[in-house]
Formats: C-alpha cells, sequence, structure tokens
C-alpha cells in the first residue's frame, strides 16, 4: 500500500512553507526517539524497521492523491507539481530491529531534502512506536514465562487489521512463538497456532461427543478446551476419555486449555488427574486476559502451565497503550552549511540533541556484557578516556568518566537514495538479535519490577554543543 497520504495535514502545510521560503533542496536531519519507556521498564526493543524501508521504497503521491491535496485550496499549484513528480531522496540510518534501545537515544535518523523528510514524520513515528511497544511489551510477557512457549492470540482486540497483522510480528519479534492470526503468519512465516471455541463444544449435544469430533477430525491436533461447562467434574475427564481413545488408534493426544476461572488451583488438579491417567506429556495452556503481571502471580503460585495463550493484554499493550516517540529536527543545511538545531524547553528533560549522531553501545574489554552507551556526534572518534556527561537530566552525579571499554556503532545505514541494504526480515532471526543483545545488558536492568537504569551518556563535544545552543537561545 502507498501511504503517502498518511500524515498529519500540517505536514503539507509546513512542506508548502518550505517550498514557498526556502531553497528546495535545503537538507536537514531529523531523529526519531522516545523518552519515557512504557510499564515501567528501562528500556524499548525497537521494531517497524522492514515495514519503514518498504514504505518509502514505495512512497510516491498518485494523481488522485494530488486532486484531492488540490482540493483543499490550501497548496500552491508549483508545490503540487512537486510533489506529484516526488521521488525521495532520504537517507535513513536506524538500529537494527530487536536491538534495546533507551530513552533520548535516536532509534532512526533520516536525512534528505527538508520538504521530504518533514513529509514522512507521522507515518514513520505511525510505524516504529506501535511494533516498537508490541515487541516491548511481548519481551515482558515471555520473561515472565520464564521459556514456556508464549502465542500470540489478539486480533480480535486489536486496534484494527493492520495493528492485528504488524502487531503480531512484532510480538515475535519480542519473544512469542506463534500466533493465532492466519494472515500474518502466512505474510512472516510465523508459526499458525490455535485450537477451539467454547461455540465448538457448545454446537454438538454434550461435550465429550464435542471431543470425540474434534479428535476425529484433528487426531493429531487435539489440544482440548476444558472450561465451557466444568473444569475438573467433566472438560478435563472427558478429555483424558478422548486422549486414551487417541492413544489406542496411534496418536499422541497434545493437552488441554484453561480459558477462565482459578487457573492456579484448577492447573494444579488438571496436571494431577493427567498424570494419573498416564498422560504426564500432556501440556496445560492457560489463556483468559493474561499479561506478565499475571503469568508471574501464576508461577509464583506453582502452577503447572506448560505454554500461554496471550490476547488483549499483549496487542493493546494495554498496562501501556503508548510508545510516545518523536520525531525532531536536529541539523539543518543553510548555504551549503550545516548547522545544528535544538528544540529548548522549559525543561531540561524535553530539550533535544542537536546534529548528526551516532550511539555506541560500550563493553568492558574482552566482556559481552555492556555497561553503558554513549551518544556521539556522527563525525567524532571516542577517545580512549571519556569525560562524558549524563544523558539523564534528572541524574545527581552528571559526569563521569569512561576508560577501559569496547565501543559498538549502532546506527547503520539502510536505505540510500539508489540504494537500499537487505534489512533483515525473519521474524524469528530478528527475536534472536533480541535475546542475544539482552543477554549483553545487566540483568538488574532486565527486571520487570524496579529495573536498574541503565546509564546512558553524551561525549563532551555532543553536551557541549548543547548548552551552546541553549545559551545561544536565552541570549537572543
Amino acid at each position: 500500500m502507498n501511504h503517502a497520504l498518511l500524515t498529519d495535514l500540517y505536514e503539507f502545510s509546513m512542506a508548502n512553507g518550505y517550498y514557498a521560503a526556502l531553497p528546495h533542496e535545503d537538507q536537514a536531519v531529523f531523529d526519531v526517539f522516545y523518552r519515557t519507556v512504557p510499564d515501567h521498564g528501562s528500556f524499548v526493543i525497537a521494531a517497524g524497521l522492514q515495514q519503514v524501508v518498504e514504505a518509502l521504497e514505495n512512497f510516491r503521491f498518485a494523481p488522485d492523491d494530488i486532486d484531492y491535496l488540490r482540493s483543499l485550496k490550501l497548496y500552491s499549484e508549483d508545490f503540487l507539481h512537486y510533489l506529484a513528480t516526488l521521488h525521495l531522496a532520504c537517507t535513513v540510518t536506524a538500529l537494527p530491529e530487536g536491538t534495546p534501545v533507551f530513552p533520548r537515544e535516536p532509534l532512526l535518523t533520516v536525512q534528505g531534502p527538508l520538504m521530504q523528510v518533514q513529509l514522512l514524520e507521522t507515518l514513520l513515528l505511525n510505524l516504529v512506536n506501535h511494533q516498537s511497544l508490541i515487541a516491548t511489551k511481548a519481551r515482558r510477557i515471555t520473561a515472565a514465562a520464564e521459556g514456556r512457549p508464549v502465542m500470540e492470540f489478539g486480533a480480535r482486540r486489536a486496534q484494527g487489521p493492520d495493528a492485528s497483522v504488524y502487531g503480531a510480528r512484532a510480538a515475535v519479534i519480542g519473544g512469542c512463538a506463534s500466533t493465532s492470526n492466519v494472515l500474518a503468519a502466512k505474510l512472516f512465516h510465523i508459526p499458525a497456532a490455535g485450537t477451539m471455541a467454547h461455540s465448538w463444544i457448545e454446537s454438538f449435544p454434550d461435550e465429550l461427543t464435542a471431543f470425540r469430533a474434534w479428535a476425529k477430525i484433528y487426531p493429531d491436533n487435539s489440544a482440548l478446551l476444558v472450561d465451557t461447562y466444568d473444569v475438573l467434574a467433566s472438560g478435563v475427564p472427558n478429555a483424558i476419555t478422548v486422549f486414551k481413545e487417541l492413544r489406542a488408534a496411534g496418536h499422541k493426544p497434545v493437552g488441554i486449555r484453561i480459558d477462565s476461572g482459578d487457573i492456579t488451583a484448577l492447573a494444579k488438579a488438571a496436571r494431577q488427574m493427567l498424570d494419573d491417567a498416564g498422560f504426564p506429556e500432556a501440556k496445560i495452556t492457560a489463556s483468559n486476559a493474561l499479561d506478565e503481571t499475571v503469568i508471574q502471580s501464576l508461577l509464583k503460585e506453582g502452577a503447572p502451565l506448560d505454554n500461554f495463550g496471550i490476547g488483549e493484554k499483549l496487542i493493546t499493550s494495554a498496562s501501556s497503550p503508548v510508545l510516545s516517540g518523536v520525531y525532531k529536527l536536529a541539523a539543518l543545511q543553510v548555504n551549503g552549511q550545516w548547522q545544528p538545531k535544538i528544540k529548548v524547553s522549559a525543561t531540561r528533560e524535553k530539550t533535544t540533541l542537536p546534529g548528526h549522531k551516532q550511539v555506541y553501545r560500550l563493553y568492558h574489554p574482552g566482556s559481552q556484557r555492556a555497561f553503558a552507551d554513549i551518544i556521539a556526534l556522527a563525525d567524532e572518534t571516542l577517545p580512549a578516556v571519556i569525560a562524558a556527561v549524563s544523558a539523564d537530566p534528572q541524574v545527581t552525579h552528571a559526569r563521569v568518566t569512561l576508560k577501559n571499554f569496547t565501543a559498538e556503532p549502532l546506527l547503520a545505514t539502510v536505505l540510500a537514495p539508489g540504494h537500499t541494504s537487505a534489512v533483515p526480515t525473519d521474524v524469528f532471526a530478528i527475536q534472536q538479535h533480541a535475546r542475544e543483545a539482552l543477554t549483553r545488558l545487566p540483568e538488574a536492568t532486565q527486571r520487570l519490577v524496579n529495573p536498574d537504569l541503565y546509564p546512558v551518556y553524551l561525549t563532551p563535544k555532543l553536551a557541549a554543543l548543547q548548552q551552546q545552543l541553549i545559551d545561544a537561545h536565552h541570549e537572543d
């Protein structure tokens, strides 16, 4: 789909103004970053880059798009002609999908003609904010599951078709093993998973007949939903009856799913019944509005659960449903010279970082464990000893000396005029990258409750540039 009109009206109004008031090819740099981590966590899992690249490769205005913009009677014919013949000439640098990214770090940067990069703001934030939010929530949920498979099945509760499809993709990046969303499974090569609904059982004269009918049609996929009537009085006993019949016919039962009630108590009793009947390998799956908090509670109580099915709390990130990523001007080319740009706010927290930048992850020498990140200007080389300044405006000790480290640059070019880099599209490869990146972060940073804050610093050169621009603004 062409998303050229997926933007806010003021983006077109500003672009039309730029066309009228500024040289047409003046270059600009915008950063995508966020300030607040959802669910009081310490990092976000970056996601959505594949869709960013695809959207920009297909970015163009169709004749009916131009006709619509003309009908608004806001824009000059010269500007509309510019849009009609537009070919993006933008360069995008980004962190790889699946990378943990911390507040104030650019996770994506766009450089190109000011008019063009301005028009991309809403589209890029829409793609990156949504998928990064869901990937981050999935990371929390799968961490709580402690290695047990988590199936994403929230399509019916997602905020529209795109949110369900791309949310399923992001959920796998964050750690999920499968999805019930068949379209997402097809598009992104994700295992499709699912059992049955209560309506299947209600459609037959009784529960046992329903289970037997299912087992006859799907003898090797008999995961039975046991809470339609009574989990322990009928559901599990009827499932055991069918499992015995399947085993006698040479098939291996999958297990049961519990979707309501006191899941801990029901799972414990069901486990005992299944074991006593000779089915210790039968899995117990829990569903019913679960999230990381509920999962942690269930496991702490000793619920013998093997899998989880997570719907609305994951696909909507219900406990923290917004990632407030922003898109801010960092540099502008004027008369052929780059000028760093800054937004100065009444609070230091909302003051932006100027200039072209690079983000480095710092490791102890010979170690795979990171201890800090540092944001630098893109054209500077990190010295062996850095008198760094904290990027967090709220810390007490803002300055620290960094030494004895190896530095890994995180931002890389993925799209440039006439060239596209091959960004990973295999969601399980991206998931693996996320897992490996997480193993290199301090464990305390990954806690679901009260995580330790991971330090992010500015180089002295970047910190001085920011302060210089703040001072210049106050002098004006």
